[in-house]
């Protein structure tokens, strides 16, 4: 099965390496850096089709069958719960699906025909198996399997899930979680009184996404406090500014406008815009492996070092889950933490201190 999203196609750069560009009438287009069906890939394409509802009907030669996969697909982008999430999302997924559906099998049928109660834990392995060399997009799509064939069963079309029986590829790594001198870094190159500062503060500051970073206004700064109203999963926080954050705003000249995150002609990036911009300003600092998304994973490992709770930890980030949260403050330190917890023991009288004389040889 082909990982091209619809209007992607691979091109050659000047150097012999595949990169992916978006192309379509009507809209901006754009280079995707990033694997074919990785979450950074989904994400870039999401940003490319920003304004945009749904990414349109499934395309079928033949009417829709009753109770087919093209019909379950169909009838959950109609639901309450598809229209609730961001439009970026549902342009994402809707190309999960929409991919998954109109893929042809030997037999030269498409996916999309099959009935939905003849789709077996059998016949979906062997698809996630075929995809192998490209785990991520095998765990992208084994989930929104689930989610659909969930749905079937509200609708009572099933009484088992089979994407729950299948097996999930290895999580990676993700995005690279900055490190202090990495921060460090970034913050010696660009200092304050550039947009790329602020962004970086903000950015660090709020722990947000780059959809919400990018439209971070001044009226959202009251009380000493910086109030996100996350996109994903609509969770609101309100974190402290910190010092380097206000630094860098009263950097900036004076102006009479709205948001915070302006291009150099005064206006408001926009989500790709922005991303492009920092991908800039980190290669420009020597750090071509850092990213905005980056700086929301550095500021998790900060929150577990300093022994917040996973609670406390997604009070801050916004996120839903406290296995999320974990998993974004992997890269703590853990001989930082496992010293503090031994401190925190010694200052409880759970364990005693070492001694720190040697005890001479007799």
């Amino acid at each position: 099965m082909s990982d091209l999203l619809p209007h992607v196609r691979p091109v050659l750069d000047r150097h012999g390496k595949t990169r992916y560009r978006f192309r379509r009438a009507g809209f901006r287009s754009g280079y995707i850096n990033a694997d074919p069906g990785t979450p950074e890939h989904l994400r870039r394409y999401a940003e490319l089709l920003e304004g945009r509802v749904d990414p349109g009907p499934i395309v079928s030669a033949a009417p829709v069958k009753p109770k087919s996969i093209d019909d379950l697909a169909r009838r959950m982008k109609q639901s309450p719960s598809w229209m609730r999430q961001a439009e970026t999302t549902r342009a994402a997924y809707g190309g999960i699906i929409d991919r998954f559906c109109n893929t042809i099998d030997n037999k030269g049928r498409r996916y999309g025909e099959r009935p939905v109660e003849a789709v077996t834990v059998v016949w979906l392995e062997k698809i996630l198996g075929g995809m192998s060399d490209r785990p991520q997009a095998a765990n992208q799509l084994r989930k929104t399997l689930r989610r659909m064939l969930g749905y079937a069963i509200k609708l009572k079309w099933r009484k088992d899930n089979p994407a729950d029986h299948t097996d999930s590829y290895p999580k990676g790594k993700g995005y690279h979680c900055w490190t202090e001198e990495e921060i460090a870094q970034y913050r010696a190159h660009h200092p304050n009184g550039s947009m790329a500062r602020l962004v970086m503060e903000l950015a660090l500051n709020t722990a947000a996404r780059k959809c919400n970073v990018a439209r971070i206004e001044r009226d959202h700064i009251r009380q000493g406090k910086i109030h996100v109203a996350h996109v994903k999963g609509g969770n609101e926080t309100a974190v402290p500014l910190f010092a380097e954050t206000q630094a860098a705003i009263d950097a900036l000249p004076a102006a009479p406008i709205r948001h915070l995150v302006v291009t150099g002609a005064g206006k408001p990036y926009t989500v790709a815009g922005l991303g492009n911009a920092v991908r800039d300003w980190c290669n420009a600092a020597g750090l071509p492996h850092c990213s905005l998304h980056g700086l929301r994973k550095a500021q998790s490992r900060r929150l577990a070092e300093a022994f917040v709770t996973d609670a406390g930890g997604r009070a801050f980030t916004g996120q839903k889950k406290n296995e999320t949260f974990a998993y974004y403050a992997a890269a703590a330190n853990s001989a930082a933490l496992a010293e503090k917890a031994v401190s925190n023991l010694q200052d409880r009288g759970f364990v005693q201190p070492q001694e720190n004389d040697r005890i001479s040889d007799a």
